[in-house]
């Protein structure tokens, strides 16, 4: 069982990319207080886990009962990531947006922490590894992503506040190009 859960591991933990998903955590938190950043870290991972395990247990019933395919998931997603990357560019005010009290669940836990990568990759692992080293490596998984947000004022320490605006806009438009990469690989579902 160990080293299902280890095989299992490394797969899923590309497919969550907490690093990558670092910098898009920093710009959607810039200036909250720590308590704020605390309760929306785990609020995404809450988010992440339980949407993580419904999936593995129903997904491909749901997605059958509602003539989803992964291809429909994939453009859903994307399209909500790039209003949010147009929304970070079009508007220079610090002010943009104030987060709401569910930007711990979207976008955090999903679709950045838990995402059409982390489904399809755990749906296909579970057929190879069986559900419990699955589910357990999906919550590894997120943990290690509650981790590096957790210690994101490093970063921000390091960065600066110039740096850290720089940075923002970098990420809103490396969300940007995610979200299309998401809608072009959904596309190429049907094709």
């Amino acid at each position: 069982m160990i080293k299902n859960i280890l095989l299992s591991f490394i797969p899923i933990f590309v497919a969550v990319d907490a690093v990558g998903v670092l910098p898009i955590f920093v710009s959607l938190t810039e200036g909250l207080e720590q308590r704020e950043k605390s309760r929306i870290i785990i609020q995404s991972m809450v988010t992440a886990c339980g949407l993580a395990i419904g999936f593995i247990l129903v997904g491909k019933l749901v997605f059958r009962l509602l003539g989803i395919t992964l291809g429909d998931f994939m453009i859903a997603g994307g399209a909500i990531l790039f209003s949010l990357a147009i929304i970070d560019i079009a508007n220079p005010t610090k002010k943009r947006r104030l987060p709401g009290p569910e930007l711990g669940a979207v976008p955090l836990g999903t679709p950045l922490i838990v995402g059409p990568a982390v489904l399809t990759t755990s749906l296909v692992i579970v057929s190879e590894y069986r559900l419990l080293p699955t589910m357990a490596s999906v919550l590894a998984n997120i943990l290690v992503a509650g981790l590096v947000f957790r210690s994101s004022f490093v970063l921000m320490k390091f960065l600066g506040q110039a740096g850290s605006k720089a940075l923002s806009k970098v990420t809103s438009l490396l969300l940007a190009a995610i979200a299309v990469m998401l809608i072009r690989k959904g596309l190429g579902q049907f094709l």
